[in-house]
């Protein structure tokens, strides 16, 4: 048997919006960070003001990923957002897989 410890869980409502000063208090990272997961498109602000960003909430989940990759594998900015399109590619890929299955 196998047994699941949950350490910390988030609810999040997908029509919600959070800062930028949110999103680096509760995913660990550093503004400049954030700032550059938006230059490399993997994390995508609401607005066009850079001194002024809100995001959807669940950037939230996606700031905490990068951020554990950042720490476990001592990534820099350009293999995070490699790593972070990689991994969303294959939640792509398993999605559409699971839907060509349940049309069998």
């Amino acid at each position: 048997m196998t047994t699941v410890h949950i350490s910390e869980s988030i609810w999040l409502n997908s029509s919600d919006i959070c800062s930028l000063a949110h999103i680096v208090e509760v995913s660990g990272l550093a503004e400049h960070d954030i700032l550059d997961l938006v230059e490399a498109g993997i994390l995508e602000p609401t607005n066009d003001d850079p001194h002024n960003y809100f995001f959807r909430v669940d950037c939230i989940v996606v700031a905490r990923k990068a951020r554990r990759l950042r720490e476990d594998f001592d990534l820099n900015a350009d293999g995070l957002a490699l790593a972070l399109n990689l991994l969303r590619r294959v939640d792509m890929l398993e999605q559409e897989l699971a839907s060509l299955r349940t049309r069998k």
